[in-house]
């Protein structure tokens, strides 16, 4: 992968191993020559990366919709800043730019980046790898969430391997850069002969 997308928190978190793991994640795709696409913010754990990345040399690519840059809350120092109309807009172009993703601790934004990405993959509208730093177990009740969700009936195991959760970055990396889709046609024959079969009971 040569440029991934990264979603986090626009705050700091109430912990220093968040700010830490963003620091360490930027030092790393400095070491491994990765571009940074990113929401485009100079606040939180967005900047952190976004700070390290750019010491390092790196290439780093914001995504922000119009009405946060009129909030000024926007990064002047990337290298690029790419301004869009929605905040789908900035989604679909983050989709577009990477080769892959990684969610770190973050609030409702990173949630809702990290689900998109995920039901993109479950219907192969994208083929690229989404990683969970789970840093500090910071993601552990959402995995849990997504674990009584395949347990229930609701989402598919195949779906759930969709997401390569590690809290360790360069595991993480070389686990996104082994991935391989899952093929679909199996999984739509399925839910269509479970909801057959639910029907003639």
């Amino acid at each position: 992968m040569r440029r991934i997308c990264v979603f986090c928190g626009s705050s700091m978190g109430s912990k220093s191993e968040y700010k830490e793991a963003a620091k360490s994640l930027g030092d790393y795709f400095v070491e491994k020559q990765i571009e940074l696409v990113y929401g485009g913010a100079d606040v939180g754990l967005m900047k952190v990366i976004a700070d390290a990345v750019l010491a390092g040399g790196i290439k780093v690519t914001g995504i922000m919709p119009h009405l946060l840059i009129d909030k000024e809350v926007d990064h002047k120092g990337i290298s690029e800043m790419i301004t869009v109309d929605t905040m789908a807009e900035r989604k679909e172009l983050m989709a577009e730019l990477s080769d892959g993703f990684i969610a770190m601790p973050g609030g409702f934004g990173t949630l809702d980046e990290l689900s998109e990405v995920l039901t993109y993959n479950q219907l192969r509208i994208s083929d690229k790898p989404m990683g969970l730093l789970n840093t500090g177990g910071y993601f552990d009740n959402l995995i849990k969430f997504i674990e009584d969700g395949v347990e229930a009936g609701f989402i598919r195991m195949e779906h759930r391997e969709n997401l390569i959760i590690d809290s360790d970055i360069h595991r993480l990396v070389v686990r996104m850069n082994a991935y391989e889709p899952i093929v679909m046609k199996k999984w739509i024959e399925d839910i269509k002969v479970e909801s057959n079969g639910s029907k003639k009971k």
